[in-house]
């Protein structure tokens, strides 16, 4: 099966007029996600991980090295056309929909891959799924409620129906639990854990600096320092004490309860 994506020594640099010089982003990066893994983005603050997912995401091309992106060539093809088949799920999103939209009409912009509602490119089978999508994610009762009313964590699970509308074969998590209270941030993961099921040829890309954050359906994971790989493969040789202290650059230690993962960083002195 064609990977959703398949990075070979991709770098990526940009000028730094400060400094005069060129900062590198990221270093020989070598990624491969295969249809209906999940993996985890790991890293400090400025390790790449933002950098790497606009990659992943079809928005920065690498200044070396291959990036496929659901088999096709970044270089090669149209980035607009190709993050149309690209979920996006990003708390700063929720800025861009209008006002008095309701939730369903939030999770139908994402048929046509639009902030705007598209009503001549709408029918009834867009309808029924944005609304068992909706009911999936315990929002069924929030149809008809204007989106700017909903609870944030309402909101990201709406917006994580809408990232599925177009059934993409890759799904990109931003940090999608940023801000959420203990129930908000349990019942999106509880959300997320439901697309291994229900959509098993979906692959996910969950980006945190936190692993309690992780859902319980995470298969695989990335440790990003300083732009460069610090590990990459199964969750549980990855998310483990040892990767992620070198990956953050102080002990880590890490135990796993019912599935999740919990983490906790040793002082130094």
């Amino acid at each position: 099966m064609t990977p959703a994506l398949d990075l070979s020594s991709v770098s990526l640099w940009r000028w730094d007029p400060e400094h005069q010089r060129e900062r590198h982003l990221l270093r020989d990066v070598d990624w491969t996600v295969r249809p209906g893994e999940h993996w985890a983005l790991l890293g400090a603050n400025g390790a790449g991980k933002t950098t790497l997912m606009n990659v992943a995401g079809a928005v920065h091309h690498p200044s070396a090295g291959t990036a496929d992106v659901l088999g096709s060539r970044l270089g090669r093809v149209d980035l607009r056309e190709l993050r149309t088949r690209i979920g996006l799920v990003e708390a700063r999103a929720a800025r861009a929909f209008r006002q008095r939209m309701t939730a369903e009409q939030v999770v139908l912009t994402g048929a046509t891959a639009s902030i705007a509602l598209r009503r001549d490119r709408i029918g009834a089978a867009e309808r029924e799924r944005a609304r068992g999508l909706l009911a999936r994610f315990g929002c069924g009762d929030k149809t008809d409620r204007p989106y700017d009313e909903c609870s944030q964590g309402e909101r990201q699970r709406i917006l994580l129906a809408r990232a599925l509308m177009r059934r993409p074969a890759l799904l990109l998590l931003d940090e999608p639990a940023t801000g959420l209270d203990l129930p908000g941030r349990e019942a999106l993961l509880a959300a997320v854990a439901t697309i291994a099921a229900e959509e098993p040829a979906t692959a996910t890309v969950t980006v945190t600096h936190h692993v309690e954050e992780l859902p319980s359906s995470t298969t695989h994971a990335l440790l990003l320092r300083d732009g460069a790989v610090v590990a990459a493969g199964p969750a549980h040789e990855t998310i483990a004490s040892g990767p992620l202290s070198e990956c953050f650059g102080t002990p880590v230690v890490v135990d796993r309860l019912g599935g999740r993962w919990l983490a906790r960083a040793e002082a130094a002195w």
